[in-house]
This record gives C-alpha cells, sequence and structure tokens, in this order.
C-alpha cells in the first residue's frame, strides 16, 4: 500500500526558533585528572562501556559532529517469562551526546533506522538518544519464530531489560517516545513498568479499545479537510473501482515486470481493491489539503492516470506478497491485540467485494492469530487512571487521531494535544510552550527561567536540518 522509498512514518519536524542551546556537553568523555573525572565521572571511552554491557555487540560505529553513533546489537530472550528459552539479537541504535544529559528512548514500533537522526524530544531537551528495533521485525527476529512470544507486554519486556542495562551508564533522566505504533509502543512501555521512565511523549498513538466500533473514523472521514478536496479522492476511488478490469491489467503487468506474487492475500483483485481502499487514508494521513491540486478529476483521467495517482498515494507493491512479508509483525498484532479500525465507505457500494480486509489476510496462514480484546481495554483503562507525565500529540488530519488515548481523573501531570503537523513545535503557543516545559522538567534540565515561567521554556538545541529531518517510511495500515 506505500511506496518503498515513502515507508517510515513522518512527524514534520520543522522546528522554529533556535532557542536557548545547552551548556557545553559534548560527545567526549572528560579525561583523567580533570576537574569532571576528579567528581568520580570514568574516563573510559563510551563505546567501551558499551560494549562492557553483557550481551552487547557491535554492528558499526558513524561519524557525526557533536555526537557518536553506535550501531548495536543487544541478546534477548525470545521469552521474558523464561528466558532459558532461547535468546535473539536485537538491534539498537545510540546517539550519544554525554552521560550528563538526559536520555531519550524512541522506537517506531517496527524496523530500526541505522542513519542518526534526532527525535523532536532529544531536539527539546538536547540528549542522548536510544532506538530500539521492534522485536519479529528483521532482522530482530528469533529463529524460529514462535510468533505467541510477539505481543506487547514481550516487547515492553525488551525495552525495560534495554533501559536497566544501559541506565547504568546513561544514569539521567529518561523519556520514551514514539510515533503512530511507535507511540502505542511508549504508552505500552509504561502502562507495564511506570517506574523505567520519567516522562512519556506519545505522538499520534491509536487508541482501539473497541475494536467492534469504529464509528469515530467514519465521522472523521465525513469532514477531513475540505468537501472539495474529500469528493475528489472518493471519486478517484470509486473511479478505480468502475474501471478494475482495465487497470487490473495494468496491474497484471506490473506483478509480471517486478516478480510480485499474491500468495498470502489470495489473488491480485483483492490486493488492487486493498490498494484503491487505502488510497483516501493514505492521503490524509501524509498529505495536506494543499496536495489535492494534484488529484486528478476522476471523470476525466485516464486510466494511466487514475493509475499513477493511487500508486503515488497507497502504493500498488504493498499487498503483494513481496510488501506484505516485512510487516507480517504487524499484522500479526493488528489481528492479536491491536486491533484496527474499520470504515464504511458509503461511497464504494456496489463496487467494493471485498471491504477492509482483515489482518488475518495479511499474514500467513501458517502463523496461528487469536485476537485478544482485553488487552487494549487494560491499557485504556491504565492510561485513564494510572497516567503520570504522560504527554500525547495529535494531529489535526490524521485518520489515527479519530480514537485517541483519554485521560481520567485519575491521571496526573499528563496532557493531550493536537496540532496541524502533530509535532510539539506546531502547537499553539501556549500549549507548546506548556509540553516544552513539562518535558525540560521531566528530563531534569529546566532553566531556573522556565522553571520560574514556563511560556519562556523552549528547545534547548539549535536546529540541524540533517539530524532534525525525518526519514519517510510509510507504515501499513491496521485492520479489522
Amino acid at each position: 500500500m506505500r511506496k518503498t522509498l515513502r515507508w517510515l512514518l513522518s512527524l514534520a519536524v520543522l522546528i522554529g526558533g533556535a532557542g536557548t542551546t545547552a551548556s557545553a556537553a559534548t560527545a567526549a568523555e572528560p579525561a583523567i585528572g580533570s576537574p569532571v573525572a576528579s567528581k568520580g565521572v570514568t574516563s573510559q571511552d563510551i563505546k567501551d562501556r558499551i560494549l562492557a554491557i553483557p550481551g552487547m555487540s557491535l554492528i558499526e560505529e558513524k561519524p557525526y559532529p557533536g555526537y557518536r553513533y553506535f550501531v548495536l546489537n543487544y541478546t534477548q530472550p525470545v521469552d521474558h517469562r523464561r528466558p532459558s528459552k532461547g535468546t535473539f539479537q536485537q538491534r539498537i541504535t545510540v546517539l550519544h551526546k554525554d552521560t550528563t544529559r538526559p536520555t531519550v528512548f524512541y522506537t517506531s514500533g517496527y524496523h530500526v533506522g541505522t542513519t542518526p537522526r534526532r527525535r523532536e524530544p532529544t531536539q527539546i531537551v538536547d540528549g542522548n538518544q536510544v532506538d530500539l528495533e521492534y522485536r519479529f521485525f528483521s532482522p530482530s527476529r528469533p529463529d524460529p519464530a514462535d510468533w505467541s512470544k510477539l505481543d506487547i507486554w514481550q516487547a515492553a519486556s525488551d525495552q525495560h531489560r534495554v533501559f536497566t542495562a544501559l541506565k547504568k551508564i546513561y544514569g539521567k533522566k529518561w523519556i520514551a517516545t514514539g510515533g503512530s505504533k511507535g507511540g502505542m509502543t511508549a504508552t505500552y512501555y509504561e502502562r507495564f513498568y511506570p517506574r523505567d521512565m520519567d516522562g512519556v511523549v506519545a505522538y499520534v498513538a491509536p487508541n482501539d479499545v473497541n475494536n467492534n466500533e469504529d464509528s469515530a473514523y467514519d465521522r472523521f472521514f465525513e469532514k477531513v479537510g475540505t468537501a472539495e478536496c474529500r469528493d475528489k479522492l472518493n471519486a478517484v476511488q470509486r473511479e478505480a473501482l468502475v474501471r478494475r478490469d482495465s487497470l487490473e491489467a495494468l496491474y497484471t503487468k506490473y506483478a509480471a515486470d517486478n516478480g510480485h506474487t499474491f500468495k498470502t492475500i489470495g489473488s491480485l483483485d483483492k490486493a488492487f481493491e486493498a490498494v484503491v481502499l487505502d488510497y483516501a487514508w493514505a492521503f490524509w494521513q501524509y498529505s495536506l489539503v494543499s496536495d489535492c491540486a494534484s488529484v486528478p478529476v476522476a471523470a476525466t483521467a485516464s486510466d494511466q492516470e487514475i493509475w499513477d495517482s493511487v500508486d503515488a498515494i497507497s502504493g500498488f507493491s504493498f499487498y503483494t506478497d513481496q510488501g506484505l512479508e516485512p510487516y507480517t509483525p504487524y499484522y500479526y498484532q493488528a489481528g492479536t491485540e491491536l486491533g484496527a479500525p474499520a470504515i464504511e465507505l458509503p461511497h464504494l457500494k456496489g463496487l467494493s467485494r471485498y471491504g477492509y480486509q482483515a489482518p488475518r489476510n495479511f499474514v500467513p496462514r501458517e502463523i496461528p492469530m487469536r485476537f485478544k480484546p482485553w488487552v487494549m481495554d487494560d491499557v485504556d483503562s491504565w492510561v485513564r487512571h494510572h497516567a503520570r507525565q504522560m504527554l500525547f500529540v495529535y494531529g489535526e488530519n490524521d485518520p489515527w487521531g479519530a480514537e485517541p488515548f483519554r485521560l481520567g481523573k485519575g491521571a496526573r501531570d499528563s496532557y493531550v494535544f493536537t496540532a496541524p503537523g502533530a509535532n510539539i513545535a506546531g502547537l499553539k503557543a501556549d500549549q507548546r510552550a506548556k509540553a516544552t516545559a513539562r518535558i525540560l522538567e521531566w528530563a531534569g534540565v529546566a532553566p531556573a527561567a522556565v522553571q520560574e515561567d514556563p511560556t519562556k521554556a523552549k528547545r534547548l538545541t539549535k536546529p540541524d536540518t540533517k539530524l532534525d529531518r525525518q526519514d519517510i517510511m510509510r507504515e501499513p495500515m491496521l485492520r479489522p
């Protein structure tokens, strides 16, 4: 469903204003005999300290000015309840600033990127950053793979072990963060290990607490953007299904030319419709109302123009066996714990043959699946009643915000905000200052001026167009 070069979640990190820079923290450790070393800070090279952790091994180190960046493997038990039952290698990365700075713990909920990137909370607190690859996403997959060990508790326990190991080196405050499935992951980690993190910043975290009630998504698609843009997108979807025969002829050639097959989903016809049904959702998740100008007028568009638009936004490669395979863990979790939205799509009545297909259709049949409806109910209840120092940020036009996490009377020092770009920098001035001040406070680096007046809160780093740029990697949609 997504173009290959557009796979990773985009959180729109265009941050305005440099703000106050942090005090002189560097990537180098202090030398023996220096004033800092004399206060008990070790002079051992940071790489040696990290690799001294049992089970930690180096894949590679990449240079970046002002930082040390390591790509690593860490030995994890396949089953945290029975550690003796086998292990696997889980990839992590460490963007090292200084052991005297706070640390941000990031996960996308998918594969880990191996290019240095600084997430928004890291930009705010001027800290270190640890990125973790989610279990069962290759190469962080046990062999053989016991899929029953892919659940949110096991994944949270992965994070807990990484934190426990690295906390001995990075002893200051820790903040967990992530976007979309990564935001969910940060939330689940907090639910199971609430004493680990000093704060959580979860971006666009879906909360499908009742998998059988998804009317919120229908209401979202009835109001998002402008009526003109909605009508234009709906017309392309409808026209694509009206022209199913001619467009599937293009798809057949495309699949043959690229060696694509359709064993998992069952047929080219099912894959074709799944891509078309993703079209409006994908547009609103990753595009702006202004991008509607590039959407063709369905009634007068050629078959090739319809194909090109659907391919650019949804991606005809995704529901092939080759496109689905890297995301088998995602759909497995959607069909066992996370749940997924369903949309009515009344404008496609009489044209859609399959509707929104279930996650079971996107996972090889030899992998057993059973849905556990109580899992998300437990998380939702915990957030409402026990959230502490948690910040949820949603996007105005992002479909995943249709079912957000909500805070109850039991929540403390926790917030839910909405911004056009689903980031803190895009919040209204008062909310941006509030969110930034709380993150700085949770991380233990709030300047005295901010402690006295939170409206003065700003990020502690200068913008770095390369380090702060987020790789755009589309994530698949969860299905019911």
